[in-house]
Parts: structure tokens; C-alpha cells; sequence
């Protein structure tokens, strides 16, 4: 009877803490693989469209290192440096990285970016701006 009272109070103090070993899986302590799922392109004159990545010249896929600083494309692009992350947060349950990137070389479409990753789900939501234009792109992350 001890023994089942012991199992049944490990079990109840597992399920109570488990969420919380869980909450920090996306906090950036180990590579994450981010997965481009919609994105919203956004004109001055109010007029937005969904495009698809290929539309977008980007892939669909990528690869964020908090350790690094680093968003690099999966598979890697030839010609494609890596992106740095200038900014990394935590706040409110999300991971919240911030950045430039200039783009391709000889090609005026450079553009300032923001991600928020849910540290629980891995849920993310990517902004990005530049010249008439604006970008929101849903995505979701995997541990890498």
C-alpha cells in the first residue's frame, strides 16, 4: 500500500512538473530547424496577398542558432552567407530574435526582421520590412 501511495505521489509531482521541462524546449539553448508554413506580403496601399516561398526566392526551410547568432538556409544556398541574430530576448514565454540582412550582393532588397518563438510550442511568427513592402510569415520550429 506505501508503495502505491509513493507511485501515485511521483506520478501527480510528474504530470505538475513535466510542462515545465517542457516550456524551455524552444528557448534557444540548442539549434532550432524553422519551417516557413504561410506568408503574408504586405503593400503600401493597404493590398496584401499570400505567396508561396518559391514566389519569395526563399526556402522553406532554416536552421536558427542561438549559440552561433546565425539563421542559415536548409539546404544551404550556394553564394547565401549566413544571417546574424543582433538581438535575442526572452520575454513573455517567447524567444525573440532581431536582425538585418542585406540580402543579395548588387540588389536593393535588404530588409530589418523580428521572430517570436514560443519557447512552449515552438510556434513562430517571423515580421519583416523594406523597401514598399512588409512580410508576415507563420512558421513552426523543431529541435535540430
Amino acid at each position: 500500500m506505501k508503495s502505491i501511495k509513493l507511485s501515485i505521489i511521483t506520478f501527480v509531482f510528474a504530470c505538475l512538473v513535466s510542462p515545465v521541462l517542457y516550456a524551455g524546449d524552444f528557448d534557444g539553448s540548442r539549434p532550432l530547424l524553422f519551417s516557413v508554413k504561410t506568408i503574408l506580403e504586405c503593400a503600401p496601399n493597404g493590398k496584401s496577398q499570400m505567396v508561396t516561398t518559391e514566389e519569395m526566392g526563399m526556402p522553406q526551410f532554416f536552421i536558427i542558432d542561438c549559440k552561433k547568432m546565425t539563421v542559415s538556409p536548409l539546404p544551404p544556398i550556394a553564394g547565401r552567407r549566413d544571417t546574424i541574430i543582433k538581438r535575442m530576448e526572452h520575454i513573455d514565454g517567447k524567444l525573440i530574435l532581431q536582425g538585418a540582412d542585406d540580402g543579395l550582393e548588387d540588389i536593393r532588397d535588404g530588409v530589418g526582421w523580428t521572430v517570436a518563438i514560443s519557447e512552449e510550442t515552438g510556434m513562430a511568427v517571423l515580421t519583416a520590412s523594406g523597401d514598399d513592402a512588409g512580410f508576415v510569415i507563420f512558421g513552426a520550429c523543431l529541435l535540430r
